[in-house]
């Protein structure tokens, strides 16, 4: 995508190309990768919305899909040893949590592709839970990994001996994300902390004390993880996770977990916070 509308430019050369560097640098982050863990396989890079079609107030991050794509001249020999290629999908809304965050973004999917190349079956659950074979990848791959109750060994960070190692990556991507999309119809939630997502699930009348907030009624989703809303907003529909899959709800009942189903796909996805996108995963 280039910049031609003169009434919108903002002063940088018209011709200048907004996208390409953008799927450039992440694709020389994924050969980065793949330097330093030869296992990985070549993928296709692709770059879309991360909130159309996911439930409201949710952000898919990314996701790795194996043989999603071919080599044109390889057209007649589909599904022949070598002619599939993976895809990396990376969310546009994502790229605004910065380098390092999306640099954590591909090595969390390199971590699914390295499971498939060596036959691991790293998730289930439609691939929301991640299993202790994925954790154990993701510490290969320099991943700090933590558990998250419901959807297991998801909760994937860089830590700074990777953030280090990968010095030069996290540079070229801070120069080429300079852009980033907006959200649909993200919800005024608020990014739990880590107390919070330990807590107590039994909200009741929605008062995390002796005395109610006055920002809303504190709701709970199945995996722990709290927001805060307004009974009115509340009423216009179900808040659903990103994570679990489950509703948040200002009640104590228990919801219930997801039935069990193996995935091509695997996802990362976090709930949004609609003022700054942060990730809380």
């Amino acid at each position: 995508m280039t910049s031609t509308d003169a009434h919108t430019n903002t002063g940088k050369s018209a011709d200048r190309p907004l996208s390409s560097p953008i799927v450039a640098a992440l694709e020389q982050a994924w050969t980065a990768i793949q330097a330093r863990h030869p296992q990985i396989p070549d993928v296709v890079i692709v770059l879309a919305s991360g909130s159309v079609g996911a439930p409201r107030g949710a952000l898919k991050l990314g996701h790795f899909a194996a043989m999603r794509w071919t080599h044109a001249e390889a057209t007649e020999t589909v599904g022949a040893s070598g002619s599939a290629l993976g895809e990396v999908f990376v969310g546009g809304e994502g790229l605004a949590l910065g380098a390092v965050d999306v640099l954590g973004t591909l090595l969390h999917e390199a971590t699914h592709a390295l499971a498939h190349v060596r036959g691991v079956k790293d998730c289930s659950r439609q691939g929301r839970y991640h299993n202790r074979k994925f954790r154990d990848l993701a510490d290969e791959m320099g991943l700090d990994v933590r558990e998250v109750p419901v959807i297991g060994w998801s909760d994937t960070h860089v830590p700074t001996a990777t953030k280090d190692e990968y010095a030069t990556t996290v540079t070229a991507l801070t120069a080429a994300l300079t852009i980033h999309r907006r959200a649909e119809g993200a919800m005024p939630v608020t990014a739990p902390d880590d107390e919070a997502a330990g807590a107590d699930t039994n909200t009741g009348n929605g008062s995390t004390g002796p005395n109610p907030s006055r920002n809303g009624a504190a709701a709970r989703c199945g995996c722990g993880r709290r927001i805060r809303v307004t009974a009115s907003v509340l009423a216009l529909g179900p808040i659903t996770c990103g994570l679990c899959g489950q509703p948040f709800s200002t009640s104590d009942t228990d919801t219930s977990d997801a039935a069990e189903a193996d995935a091509a796909d695997t996802d990362a996805v976090a709930v949004a916070d609609s003022t700054n996108g942060k990730d809380p995963r």
